[in-house]
């Protein structure tokens, strides 16, 4: 092939430049895998929660933590909310069909490791 150009095929899928910082899917892995992402995401795998039952389920976790947590969820396409127009307002998050292709593999994972990670003494 002449002048060093490469041919690309015509249906060759996108794919992101990951290792760049100003990549898209890069924000959106961070996002999941941060150190709660990936708890709210396990524990909406479930079923839809609630703001507090969410807080609950994760232990250790802070509002202000959740908050950020859910927003950066709902802003990549994740998880959808629901604001109950109450007072006070319900909020209430579930997977979207995204979140919950990007949560299986996750619990999987957290499965295999519970497997084979001993009980803490307690």
């Amino acid at each position: 092939m002449a002048g060093g150009a490469q041919f690309t095929p015509p249906d060759t899928e996108v794919r992101y430049e990951v290792f760049h910082t100003d990549c898209a899917a890069r924000d959106v892995v961070g996002h999941v895998t941060s150190r709660w992402g990936i708890w709210v995401l396990i524990s909406l795998q479930r079923n839809d929660l609630r703001f507090y039952e969410l807080r609950e389920s994760i232990q250790g976790i802070s509002e202000k933590m959740l908050a950020q947590s859910l927003r950066a969820l709902v802003q990549d396409g994740l998880i959808w909310r629901q604001v109950e127009p109450t007072t006070p307002p319900q909020v209430t998050y579930g997977l979207t069909e995204f979140g919950r292709e990007v949560s299986e593999p996750l619990v999987e994972l957290f499965d295999r490791v519970t497997r084979r990670v001993a009980p803490a003494a307690g």
